[in-house]
């Protein structure tokens, strides 16, 4: 190696700044809103994600008010358990009693959350622009509530048709929408109508059917016990009430295994 060499070795490197133009592509900070491939801006973009976040803080403080106020009313809730079972002639001392009311009081509080629960709440922006106008169904939805007449539980299954205009709506919020109104003392034929009005109010469509078809414990396990009865309700709005074939269509499909 010739002296040149030895000095260029040991001398530190020079690192060269790259062109303006490389340094433009690779700077991770930038003020301007840059179309997608799609031809969305970014700026859409951060503004659903901020929607999101705020929808998601709003839920999680009705959650926390909610949990706040049940735990407020537990200790009136399990004061009147305790007192209907000593009216029933129970030692509320026993082993087996002693968290009896407290239990009891939990559960109709999850039983009725319903009161708590708005529509509003439970669709969270999952309303979506979309060009279809045929009939969308949900069947055999699972559906417990109770009896407002004998504090009994009615349960089945609930059925659903829509037909959209413009705007669908996640389908899993269907299900919500029938646990909404469920979750509160009821009766069958007020239930099926406030999930039909709830559907329609939500989406605008042209039509909203629903049907329920449920056993009532307090036909069966009390007054006459007939063990085989069941009861159908059925709600039609728009098209459905006022086109026998779209009606006759949405019950065949809905009553098809």
């Amino acid at each position: 190696m010739g002296l040149t060499e030895r000095k260029l070795a040991g001398a530190p490197r020079e690192v060269m700044s790259p062109p303006s133009s490389v340094r433009e592509l690779v700077c991770p900070v930038s003020t301007k809103k840059r179309p997608d491939m799609n031809g969305h801006c970014n700026g859409d973009v951060i503004d659903a994600v901020e929607r999101r976040k705020s929808s998601a803080v709003h839920c999680k403080h009705e959650t926390s008010r909610k949990d706040s106020e049940d735990k407020s009313h537990l200790p009136a809730l399990e004061a009147a358990y305790t007192s209907i079972l000593r009216e029933l002639g129970e030692d509320t001392d026993r082993q087996g009693l002693l968290r009896t009311p407290l239990r009891a009081a939990k559960a109709m509080q999850f039983l009725t959350k319903g009161y708590h629960e708005t529509i509003d709440d439970i669709l969270n922006n999952a309303i979506f622009d979309e060009d279809h106008d045929e009939m969308v169904i949900v069947k055999d939805i699972e559906m417990f509530s109770l009896c407002e007449h004998h504090l009994v539980p009615f349960f089945g299954k609930v059925h659903i048709g829509y037909i959209p205009n413009k705007k669908v709506v996640g389908l899993s919020k269907l299900a919500r929408i029938v646990e909404i109104f469920s979750r509160r003392l009821q009766v069958q034929e007020r239930l099926t109508k406030q999930i039909a009005v709830g559907i329609s109010e939500a989406l605008q469509p042209k039509g909203v059917a629903v049907v329920i078809e449920a056993t009532h414990m307090c036909m069966v396990m009390r007054g006459v016990q007939k063990m085989n009865s069941r009861t159908l309700t059925s709600t039609m709005l728009g098209v459905y009430l006022e086109d026998p074939k779209t009606r006759e269509e949405f019950l065949t499909l809905s009553q098809h295994s």
